[in-house]
């Protein structure tokens, strides 16, 4: 779920905003992460396997180019995107519409296009609005890819899993140079900022609960089937993490079953479930229903990290 007024724009219309602010430079080796799907997916705040299909979507159209380029730090060339000349006028048409809308900003009412400082991306600039159109001078949603801010529920999922990696990770005092490997790939494909990363090792080494690696592999298994199918990239990261924590084939098979089942939710989270599916049943949740949603989290203490999964599961039903 993204909030603000961002979360009324869909993922296609975040990533043509995207894009249109970070240009493919053409005839040229290298390219910036934000091109990479990893990049792409922190930037419009949905988790990276959603993006392979809008992308694919926007290729059909004539909207999108491709090419294998050296990103800076990566080992291996990656795949980047940019837009067409198609894309570019469709994007730019889109940006023209939203810019010139209007918000209220301290009881006054302006146009989004005079709130853009000088070299603003579109979307940071957007994540500054809420449902309401009101501006606020802090953001009301951060990419994981900015050191700070709060993410989309679709992210924090993300954070969740670094912070039990890192726990793993620092049981024993020390974080080892294969555990640091290991980390740098899941940090890689989340496209999480350094500072963030720092942050929730931080706050992990503080808490110091380390969970059974099992588990841990259990729910990036859980994240990665969401909707039903494994990506590439995914299934290279599970076999990294499978090695790195000797979770031998057997084990594998096993808790690859257990994410795969739909086991009988107990009966707070199947009601909690079953709100969550009427609110979503027009496509999406208004600010009494997300408000609703909350004071019903807290009476049958659903975590926000379960919210997201239930979510990312009913909206990838209904698509």
């Amino acid at each position: 779920m993204v909030d603000g007024f961002l979360g009324s724009l869909t993922t296609e219309e975040r990533m043509l905003l995207h894009l249109h602010d970070h240009i493919l430079p053409e005839g040229e080796w290298e390219a910036p992460l934000s091109l990479t799907q990893a990049g792409i997916s922190a930037a419009v705040h949905v988790q990276r396997k959603h993006v392979p299909r809008t992308l694919k979507r926007l290729e059909s159209r004539g909207c999108l180019v491709s090419s294998k380029r050296h990103i800076p730090g990566a080992k291996q060339r990656r795949t980047v995107y940019g837009l067409s000349s198609d894309g570019r006028k469709r994007a730019s048409e889109l940006r023209g519409k939203i810019l010139s809308r209007e918000v209220n900003k301290d009881d006054s009412t302006i146009m989004i296009s005079e709130l853009r400082k000088g070299g603003q991306l579109t979307l940071e600039l957007l994540s500054h609005i809420d449902e309401a159109m009101v501006f606020h001078e802090v953001p009301v949603i951060s990419p994981v890819s900015n050191p700070e801010g709060v993410a989309s529920l679709d992210a924090q999922a993300g954070e969740q899993l670094v912070r039990r990696l890192f726990a793993r990770a620092w049981a024993d005092g020390k974080i080892t140079k294969d555990e640091q490997q290991l980390l740098s790939e899941v940090v890689e494909f989340l496209g999480m900022h350094p500072e963030r990363v720092r942050r929730l090792s931080d706050e992990s080494r503080r808490d110091q609960k380390a969970p059974p690696p099992e588990e841990i592999y259990l729910d990036m298994l859980k994240q990665a089937l969401v909707d039903g199918e494994l990506i590439e990239d995914e299934i290279a990261l599970l076999e990294t993490v499978r090695v790195a924590f000797g979770i031998d084939q057997l084990t594998h098979q096993k808790l690859l079953k257990i994410a795969i089942s739909d086991p009988e939710l107990p009966q707070d989270i199947a009601s909690y479930r079953a709100t969550l599916e009427t609110a979503l049943a027009d496509g999406i949740i208004t600010a009494d229903e997300d408000a609703m949603l909350q004071t019903l989290r807290e009476v049958l203490n659903i975590s926000q990290s379960l919210h997201a999964e239930l979510l990312a599961e009913l909206r990838d039903s209904i698509k």
